[in-house]
């Protein structure tokens, strides 16, 4: 009787794992198997909380086709080859990652495991089935995305993988339990109002977008106050849904298409990032590595917490801490905010929003600041990423409505001023309810000035 492992990692869902269905095609009895790490819990209370509910959700769909989800807590390495030893295992089969921890942990792993286990990666995390597939004519690696999205979308697809009714797994096997949120987090932590986590949730929001939102996605994305992205990227990085199953039932649209750019755009950096490893803790221009930021306690809490004194900026970073989840156009603005205005180095963005996001992905994040930040993978001047925050009010959030949600104190403040509130006579203020520096504060730098400096300041490298 042969015994193969599907090990689940960021790939929580039945419909479309090739993992699992090879493991069902190729076995008499395949044990799910997730390995808690509750380390990794300290690094964001939101996610942890998200992958709680998707383990669950997961389990419910195992159960459903008569398994269930094996639990183990600890080093990974330890807990497969420990099972491995007892239920006899031939094989283990797991979605691949390419991310260096993911490279440098499953390398590890395969080195160590007895020579009779087989160790198997397959597709399934992203879109393409392999990211060495995608190179210039030259065979070199791009750098730059719009070439790449060309590339990209002339990759083969696989087919979809069967998802399986029935799946066996071993008598006797021990199940485990799968840790509780108060034993892990603090409530304190965690954001009141995320979305849930699981597949179940995440097939649901999909098919509600393809057959809503979708279609005006291309005209309402970067507009603030609406509902007009399709808020997959928590479900995207967890795997509760399939990259390569969406792809397959997009419409026929110029918006779907915009959005499935946008796809790419999640591809091109988990690409850039397993092309150069090294982003993760410097710069990919090497001209800009030497860079001196500035390190400055006070201006980072207040941007922290939605207290800089710019209504967009504050809005977007409230929101971070209500939802877990901020939306895109807001996420360049604070982004643009703190490297550009507040001139704080980049990483400390990309570890507060680790901390706090939902759908944190250190492919994405490293590179969504590193591109802002105009040091990653970006061929625009300077000039172009360094963002006004009250133009993009103006632009993106043109009748107040994201900004008041947020920052509610400015709820009634004509939007003349709503995107330069200390601009207000008093009279105005006393009549908004809301004086400058008492209700809402003074702006904790000058944008005009803090640009010149910035433009300096890269312009010397």
């Amino acid at each position: 009787m042969k015994t193969i492992i599907v090990w689940f990692r960021n790939d929580l869902r039945v419909h479309d794992h090739p993992a699992l269905s090879a493991a069902c095609q190729d076995a008499d009895h395949v044990i799910p198997l997730f390995i808690f790490d509750a380390k990794l819990a300290n690094k964001s209370a939101n996610r942890t909380r998200f992958l709680l509910e998707s383990l669950q959700d997961l389990r419910q769909s195992l159960n459903s086709r008569g398994a269930d989800l094996v639990i183990r807590e600890g080093d990974a390495l330890k807990q497969l080859a420990a099972l491995c030893k007892e239920q006899n295992v031939t094989a283990i089969y797991y979605s691949a990652d390419f991310t260096p921890y993911a490279l440098k942990r499953d390398k590890a792993i395969k080195a160590s495991l007895p020579a009779s286990v087989v160790f198997r990666g397959f597709a399934g995390r992203l879109a393409v089935s392999s990211l060495d597939k995608i190179h210039t004519k030259s065979g070199d690696t791009y750098k730059v995305f719009t070439p790449f999205w060309k590339s990209w979308q002339q990759v083969a697809r696989r087919e979809l993988a069967s998802t399986l009714r029935k799946i066996t797994i071993p008598t006797g096997v021990s199940v485990g339990k799968i840790p509780t949120l108060k034993d892990l987090v603090r409530t304190a932590d965690l954001s009141p109002t995320v979305q849930k986590g699981g597949e179940t949730a995440a097939r649901k929001k999909l098919h509600a977008f393809i057959q809503n939102e979708i279609y005006d996605y291309k005209a309402d994305n970067n507009n603030l106050a609406k509902n007009g992205t399709s808020k997959l990227s928590a479900y995207l990085h967890f795997g509760c849904l399939s990259p390569r199953e969406i792809e397959t039932i997009l419409p026929e649209s110029a918006s779907a298409e915009a959005w499935h750019r946008q796809l790419a755009w999640r591809e091109f950096y988990h690409y850039v990032l397993y092309k150069n490893p090294a982003n993760t803790n410097r710069e990919f221009q090497a001209k800009y590595r030497d860079l001196k930021w500035d390190s400055n306690e006070h201006l980072l809490r207040a941007w922290q917490t939605g207290q800089t004194g710019y209504p967009v900026v504050d809005a977007a970073m409230r929101q971070l801490h209500q939802e877990g989840w901020m939306h895109n156009r807001g996420r360049l603005i604070v982004g643009s905010f703190l490297t550009k205005d507040l001139w704080l180095d980049w990483r400390a963005g990309e570890e507060y929003f680790m901390r706090m996001l939902i759908d944190g992905d250190s492919a994405n994040n490293n590179g969504n600041w590193q591109w802002i930040a105009s040091v990653g993978v970006d061929p625009a001047p300077v000039f172009r990423r360094l963002y006004n925050p009250a133009s993009q009010r103006d632009t993106y959030d043109p009748e107040g409505v994201y900004t008041r949600t947020y920052v509610p104190e400015l709820r009634q403040v004509p939007n003349k001023y709503l995107s330069e509130p200390w601009k207000m006579p008093h009279k105005v203020q006393l009549e908004s309810n809301c004086i400058i520096g008492k209700d809402y504060p003074e702006p904790i730098v000058d944008h005009a000035q803090a640009r010149k400096a910035a433009l300096e300041r890269y312009r010397v490298r």
